[in-house]
């Protein structure tokens, strides 16, 4: 009994507790197939975010671009021609302007627009009233110079006149008084006269050499003095007769006259009209000789000389060229510059524009590209260079140099064989990655 005790107290629990606690257990929740997935797919999308966030930044900015819509030229080696393509249009070879030397009225025209003038032949008349009272007062003013003139001269006459009859009247009295004390002094050995006579004679002839010193010293001052102010009063003179002479000539100059022959162009003015002083009459242009008046963009104004040649096409034939002018004036981003013709053909005429291919250099082999509306984009310092495959078009920076109307010479970069973009960037100058695609 005791055994079967003992069994019993070690098969069950020191304290039995609620009723049923020792069935219970806890049972935990299973996750369902549908949370599983969710996380699965988020975790991908994580994963491919990533991704394209670091491919985002190791290739930088891209954008997806419609292949039939670029321009795609291969990169070859061959013979660079350096010349550009320009117009030039037909200018007088030399053209003198007609200004205004004084301002006026109109009072007649005596030619008409486009008229041939032979030199000194008088095409307008403008009157200037003020012009007019100008050299009035001039010529006033030059009279009154004279007049001081004469003034002076006569002046210097009538001392030089009175300096005379002092020095005769001088050596008069001298000449008397030495005869009297000679005189005097025969008496006086014969006692005959006093010593006070002789002396009182004496004085007096001392009195008169000295102020015919004087007289001589005063006649030679007055003689300078006067003499320079005669040269003062004749270069004033002559300084007035040359501003009246300038006041004539712009006075006849309103009688407005061809300087030399030629055609009379830009002759617009009207009987009545005021005319500013320096104000543009018109133009007298040379009808026989021509010169090519030709723009040039800036991009090549260090590459441009005097002397350069070139060739205008005119009617199947080629005229030689050579630039004999440069204007280094850049407007609109454009110079200018005046090429000679070596031979002029019959049938020019002002105004016409001609086909001119100007040299810049020697022909050299380089490695060329097309050239395309893409430089104006890029400024020649990088390209889209277009993959093996064709799927990409990765940014590069190039160094490209001399160009033509049809190829741009390739310095470094690039290779033969390659592919690039040459159409415009417009829509992706922003952009480092090309993706293209036949959509």
């Amino acid at each position: 009994m005791d055994k079967i005790r003992k069994i019993k107290s070690q098969t069950q629990p020191a304290s039995l507790g609620v009723s049923g606690q020792g069935m219970d257990r806890q049972i935990q929740k299973k996750a369902s197939v549908s949370s599983k997935v969710g996380y699965g797919l988020g975790i991908l999308l994580l994963i491919a975010f990533a991704a394209w966030f670091v491919n985002t930044l190791s290739n930088g900015r891209s954008l997806s671009v419609n292949s039939e819509r670029i321009t795609v030229s291969t990169v070859t080696v061959g013979t660079f021609e350096d010349f550009i393509p320009l117009r030039g249009r037909l200018v007088p070879s030399s053209t003198v302007y007609l200004d205004a030397i004084e301002g006026g009225r109109v009072e007649e025209v005596l030619v008409e627009d486009g008229a041939m003038v032979e030199a000194g032949d008088l095409i307008a008349v403008l009157s200037n009233t003020n012009l007019q009272l100008e050299v009035l007062g001039r010529e006033a003013a030059v009279t009154e110079q004279l007049n001081n003139m004469r003034s002076i001269e006569l002046q210097l006459e009538q001392n030089r006149l009175s300096h005379k009859r002092n020095l005769v009247e001088i050596d008069y009295q001298i000449k008397r008084l030495e005869r009297a004390l000679a005189r005097q002094q025969d008496l006086v050995a014969r006692d005959l006269a006093s010593r006070s006579t002789i002396e009182e004679l004496d004085d007096e002839l001392n009195y008169y050499r000295a102020r015919r010193g004087v007289t001589l010293e005063s006649q030679a001052t007055d003689a300078r003095m006067q003499e320079q102010q005669l040269r003062q009063l004749q270069d004033a003179g002559e300084q007035l007769q040359a501003g009246l002479g300038f006041a004539k000539k712009n006075l006849d100059d309103l009688n407005v006259r061809a300087p030399l022959h030629g055609k009379l162009s830009g002759f617009s003015i009207e009987i009545g009209q005021s005319i500013a002083r320096g104000g543009r009459l018109g133009q007298i242009d040379d009808p026989d000789g021509y010169k090519l008046n030709v723009k040039i963009d800036e991009f090549y104004l260090g590459r441009v000389d005097l002397q350069q040649t070139g060739i205008a096409e005119h009617k199947n034939d080629e005229i030689d060229l050579e630039i004999s002018k440069i204007y280094p004036q850049v407007n609109a981003g454009q110079f200018e510059v005046d090429m000679a013709l070596a031979n002029e053909p019959t049938g020019l005429r002002r105004g016409q524009t001609m086909q001119v291919r100007l040299t810049l250099g020697d022909n050299t082999d380089a490695i060329l590209i097309p050239n395309g509306s893409f430089y104006q984009e890029t400024g020649g310092n990088w390209i889209f260079v277009v993959s093996a495959d064709g799927s990409e078009a990765i940014k590069r920076t190039v160094q490209l140099g001399r160009r033509n109307t049809d190829f741009i010479e390739v310095l470094d970069g690039l290779e033969r064989g390659e592919r690039v973009i040459t159409s415009p960037y417009t829509s992706f100058t922003n952009m480092d990655r090309l993706s293209l695609s036949g959509d």
